[in-house]
């Protein structure tokens, strides 16, 4: 009779699984058992994972001719794959294609702004999962191969390895394309200033880890604050334990707050100042705002918080009523003296260009409700033109230079809540590198499904990416170098191949030791 027995080494935290068949011993004249390792427990999904038979040194692969790599890169992203789950997660979802994924996603990270057309030069130079060359047809092959259905099931597996109790920081970028005959390419609030149509990209993060494990392609015409009620049906698959969210103001409307607040999620979200409300209670405690008690040398700047009730709603079409209640919200007030001053600053600017632009005729229709907001403005045959500042208008305005808001249903600390919702400037950044270093800008492909599938391997190129740029930041190593020469020390290690001999490490500098160690990575062995 066999089971299934389980059992934790105690050095390293690892459990194991083991088949134990029972048996009669004849000579003892007991029951004894016979136990067979088969796996280790994943200790995110709970399910076995099948240790790998050793193959016989006839089956392994042999090295048949002499031969020099670079490997200290791609060593790297091997060791970082197992340590964040992606190389199991990948293999798991994409069982025959997860090492294309994998050496594709090397390839943009160290080939930065490189089209995939130069994949097979670099291939012949580097040690990487897959091992041989991709041309451009196989890629394309792969991009439309990689299903939504594995996708989702990759998304759920990296979730629930971001820290349990991190909020999840949502936002959302444009990115252009020069395709007309993608479905979700529209005209939209374009963040480059390009003349292009666009698609939109929402991704979620972990506040603490700083790692994405989730994106959504949205069509280029849709508003952020348009995307949030989908994010809440999509965290429904992705986690079944409660989610702490970070939003900017983009997001915000009494909309989402309701339905925020009826999916009970934890959420921290910044407000407009001039929101009726905001201004109510910000006016109650506007002058004690600026006491030295309210003042931190952290941030240089005041803070202050205030307990109010939110009014709650709840339609309910099937039923044909709208629930009603009371649900109880920190209203988080700051205010920045150099912020007031550049805020100040931009506005005398634009105040002197709308003068100019009516003082000369040449007035500009996007400018129409400013002219009639800030200026009173009359013309008469004799004297022309007479422009007078809306000095009531502008002292409105003023008022608020400065002052900005955060609303929570959970945080109570306004600097615990600043530094939750600063460290949201991750997710703009991760935008930036998914831009400019991962060549994503502008697309060119021409169908849906190689968009898709290219999106995809670019995000865990991206995954890779922010783990790297954490560690730069938590190791204070962008004071000596940039995110390039950082891989490009690793980049330079080579490794030598010679029929009959093992791969041989070249020599490794203390400084390569050092990047690596600060990486969490084990060195590699010169043997």
């Amino acid at each position: 009779m066999s089971a299934i027995v389980y059992q934790t080494n105690k050095k390293t935290g690892i459990k194991y699984a083991y088949e134990s068949q029972s048996y009669w011993d004849k000579e003892k004249k007991q029951s004894r058992a016979k136990r067979k390792c088969i796996g280790k427990v994943d200790p995110v999904t709970g399910q076995i994972v099948p240790t790998r038979k050793r193959k016989s040194p006839e089956a392994q692969a042999t090295i048949t001719h002499s031969a020099r790599y670079f490997y200290g890169a791609t060593y790297l992203f091997d060791r970082m794959g197992e340590m964040l789950g992606i190389t199991a997660d990948l293999k798991r979802c994409f069982p025959d294609t997860y090492q294309q994924i994998l050496s594709l996603a090397y390839y943009l990270i160290l080939e930065e702004n490189n089209s995939l057309s130069r994949f097979p030069k670099w291939s012949t130079l580097h040690i990487h999962p897959y091992g041989h060359n991709i041309p451009s047809q196989r890629s394309s092959e792969l991009f439309s191969s990689i299903t939504e259905e594995a996708k989702e099931q990759f998304f759920r597996l990296q979730s629930k390895r971001r820290l349990e109790k991190e909020y999840w920081v949502y936002d959302t970028t444009s990115i252009s394309s020069y395709s007309e005959c993608l479905r979700q390419v529209k005209y939209g609030v374009n963040r480059e200033g390009d003349s292009l149509p666009q698609i939109n990209l929402a991704l979620l993060f972990g506040e603490q880890s700083n790692l994405p494990f989730y994106y959504r392609k949205l069509a280029g015409n849709i508003p952020d604050v348009k995307t949030v009620k989908h994010l809440l049906s999509d965290i429904d698959f992705l986690s079944s334990s409660p989610v702490k969210l970070v939003m900017d103001r983009g997001f915000y409307s009494e909309a989402n707050i309701n339905n925020l607040f009826q999916n009970h999620l934890k959420f921290l979200m910044a407000a407009q100042v001039r929101l009726k409300y905001i201004q109510v209670e910000l006016d109650k405690v506007r002058s004690m705002l600026h006491s030295w008690t309210n003042y931190n040398p952290s941030y240089d700047l005041y803070a202050t918080s205030v307990t109010i009730t939110w009014n709650y709603s709840q339609e309910r079409p099937y039923k044909r009523d709208t629930i009603k209640g009371k649900r109880r919200m920190y209203l988080h007030l700051y205010y920045d003296q150099e912020r007031a001053s550049e805020e100040e600053r931009r506005q005398n600017l634009l105040l002197s260009t709308l003068q100019e632009e009516l003082k000369r005729g040449k007035r500009n229709p996007e400018h129409e409700s400013l002219y009639t907001k800030y200026f009173h403005i009359s013309t008469t045959p004799g004297r022309g033109t007479k422009v007078v500042a809306n000095q009531e208008a502008i002292d409105e305005a003023k008022k608020n230079y400065g002052y900005f808001a955060l609303i929570s249903n959970e945080v109570k600390d306004p600097i615990e809540a600043l530094e939750l919702y600063r460290n949201k400037d991750l997710i703009e950044k991760a935008f930036g590198n998914l831009k400019e270093r991962l060549n994503f800008r502008r697309t060119r492909v021409s169908s849906e499904s190689s968009l898709d599938g290219k999106l995809f391997v670019t995000f865990v190129a991206l995954i890779y990416l922010s783990y790297v740029k954490k560690k730069m930041q938590d190791n204070n190593l962008f004071s000596k170098y940039t995110l390039q020469s950082l891989l490009d020390e690793l980049d330079v290690i080579e490794c030598f191949e010679q029929p009959g001999h093992k791969r041989l490490w070249g020599e490794t500098t203390k400084k390569q030791m050092d990047i690596y160690t600060a990486m969490g990575v084990a060195p590699p062995s010169l043997q």
